[in-house]
């Protein structure tokens, strides 16, 4: 949904945006399409190698910085640039990008041989390997629940414990070979690993703590009327933008009992009350579409 998300930036030549997940820059291209000569775009990523891609196909603007840094890191990162408030808008596309996905020795994907990784950043620390081979038989169980919503979550990590005593899990199809032969064959379109890979990628990277985290960090550095724009493809990650969205664009929070309301005046305005999906085309062409939400909403404000 690239050209629904830049939409409903409302982009204006002469304003600044924020796109906090540059990945390949399909996003960033559009953007700045429409806000030059004298708009302003700022776009992040903790990626070496998307930021090299992005950085050959964007490299005739002008008018772009890209930052190597976690959105995580926005508003110092925008104290840095002299830059007080986003005055147009910002985009989110979470998740793995599909460089990431596709790209074999980064070890986000169950289908290809490689190593245990799934970092976003290749110079962080903690990987896939980790979580694998250190974490406890109840922390794995609670990660694939959560954040995989895994059915077979006990199953698996019991079997993750019992192998990991003999010889230590390294690579990303003896992960996956693991889950295929301790779970039920079930019919379905969905690799039994998938969950499991899901789950492990959300941890290593933090990533539904830093949705939110940076989703609250980001109101106070909107303009008046500024845009809000994020695809999400995981349904923790659509209920954390659906709740925090909800939360600052409702008029009153009080408790019932209560006969004075002396709720400050909601911070947002949802534009779209429902989440936009994917039309039927797109997902013929690009069908990990199929799965993403997008919401927005606009600053309000004063």
């Amino acid at each position: 949904m690239k050209n629904e998300a830049v939409d409903a930036l409302n982009c204006q030549n002469g304003k600044i945006y924020v796109d906090c997940t540059l990945g390949g820059g399909g996003h960033s291209e559009l953007i700045l399409q429409r806000i030059s000569p004298n708009g302003r775009l700022i776009a992040f990523d903790i990626d070496q190698d998307a930021i090299d891609a992005a950085s050959e196909r964007l490299k005739d603007y002008k008018n772009l910085t890209i930052v190597k840094s976690s959105y995580t890191n926005i508003k110092q990162v925008l104290h840095n640039l002299g830059i007080e408030k986003i005055t147009g808008g910002v985009l989110f596309d979470l998740g793995a990008s599909y460089h990431q996905l596709t790209k074999q020795e980064r070890g986000f994907s169950f289908s290809k041989e490689a190593p245990l990784d799934m970092r976003f950043n290749k110079e962080a620390d903690f990987s896939a390997y980790d979580v694998v081979n250190t974490y406890k038989e109840e922390d794995l169980v609670r990660i694939f629940s959560e954040y995989g919503e895994e059915h077979f979550s006990k199953r698996i990590a019991k079997e993750i414990v019992t192998k990991r005593k003999i010889k230590k899990i390294e690579t990303t199809t003896e992960l996956s070979d693991l889950i295929i032969n301790c779970t039920p064959h079930v019919k379905s379109k969905v690799h039994p690993a998938t969950r499991v890979f899901q789950a492990i990628r959300i941890e290593v990277n933090s990533e539904l703590q830093n949705v939110k985290q940076t989703l609250n960090d980001i109101l106070d550095l909107l303009e008046f009327n500024a845009i809000i724009s994020v695809i999400s493809f995981h349904s923790l990650e659509d209920r954390i933008v659906k709740q925090i969205f909800k939360y600052n664009s409702t008029r009153c929070h009080c408790d019932k009992t209560q006969a004075i309301c002396n709720c400050p005046p909601p911070m947002l305005e949802l534009v779209n009350k429902k989440p936009i999906i994917a039309s039927e085309k797109e997902i013929k062409e690009n069908p990990p579409s199929r799965s993403a939400k997008l919401r927005v909403a606009k600053y309000i404000k004063k």
